[in-house]
This record gives structure tokens, C-alpha cells and sequence, in this order.
């Protein structure tokens, strides 16, 4: 009995793509929810502060609102 030479290296195999994970752990998913999720509240923060206040971004303020956000120490 004679054995086929014919066998497919596997180099001649059909290459099939995986998807990509994100590479993220869960500990950089959560931190990166968290953060976002703190940059969205500031800004819905900023524009209701910026609509009682006429809605005119002066240096005033911009002042305000960095002493607001900027300088208070976070609330998390």
C-alpha cells in the first residue's frame, strides 16, 4: 500500500480570518465606561450652566466653569 504525497501542508491551507478582539480587559472596559461616562455628565453639566447663564460663553464664564470642574476634586 502505497501513502499519498499528496497531503496539504498547512501553510497550503485556505487562511480564514478571525475577528479581532479588542484586546481590552474588563478592568480597562469598566475604567474607560466610567470615564466616559463622567465626561458626558460634565458636559450636560456645563451646558445647562452655560443656558442659565444666557448661553454666552464669556471669560467669566469660562472662569466659572474651570473653577467648577477643574479645581473641585472629583465627586467619584
Amino acid at each position: 500500500m502505497a501513502y499519498a504525497s499528496s497531503v496539504l501542508a498547512p501553510r497550503d491551507l485556505p487562511r480564514t480570518q478571525t475577528p479581532a478582539r479588542s484586546g481590552l480587559s474588563l478592568w480597562q472596559r469598566l475604567l474607560t465606561a466610567m470615564m466616559e461616562t463622567r465626561r458626558r455628565q460634565a458636559d450636560r453639566e456645563i451646558a445647562h450652566y452655560l443656558a442659565s447663564t444666557g448661553g454666552k460663553f464669556t471669560d467669566e464664564t469660562e472662569r466659572e466653569i474651570e473653577r467648577r470642574f477643574l479645581l473641585n476634586p472629583s465627586r467619584f
